[in-house]
């Protein structure tokens, strides 16, 4: 053999052994490509279940906070209803004070024309005419003459009771 075939087959050979460290280098580039593929598709899958979670999550917490806005909104026309039903029920109470008020002024004044064996509790039930009356009317004046209350009084609630006991067995 030549030396230039020596040269041709040392460069062979040497061209074969570049080329299997190429191919070496290339499989090993591939492997880590294939490594790191990998890697993503399995990033990509948790981030997946991770966007699959949060949008459950979201959907429940839209849900609950759609659910407590209409609690609230239901809260708030009760709490409005009750306000109104407390300021109707405030005047009908004034109206009623008014009225006994009324009612004391002119038992003061017709004190001299109540004969010794009649009460003043009379007074109260003057305009009764049955017996639902009767019973509305004498829940209205325990209302206002309990002793609890601010203007209560025990004797004229006493005298109350006995004329509504009276009146009672007439309606009856």
């Amino acid at each position: 053999m030549s030396q230039s075939a020596v040269k041709g087959s040392n460069a062979k050979v040497v061209f074969q052994q570049w080329r299997f460290k190429q191919e070496i280098k290339l499989e090993h580039q591939k492997q880590e490509l294939q490594e790191e593929r990998r890697e993503l598709e399995k990033a990509r899958r948790e981030f997946e279940r991770e966007k699959r979670e949060y949008t459950i999550w979201k959907k429940s917490e839209d849900g609950r906070l759609k659910n407590e806005s209409k609690l609230f909104q239901m809260k708030w026309k009760i709490l409005e209803e009750e306000l109104r039903k407390l300021a109707d029920e405030k005047q009908q109470v004034e109206k009623q004070r008014n009225f006994y008020r009324f009612v004391e002024e002119h038992e003061k004044k017709s004190q001299a024309r109540i004969p010794e064996n009649g009460s003043k509790a009379e007074m109260f039930f003057v305009g009764v005419g049955n017996e639902h009356a009767l019973k509305r009317r004498y829940k209205d004046l325990i209302k206002i003459y309990h002793p609890d209350n601010l203007n209560g009084d025990t004797g004229t609630l006493q005298e109350i009771n006995r004329e509504y006991d009276r009146l009672k067995a007439i309606y009856q």
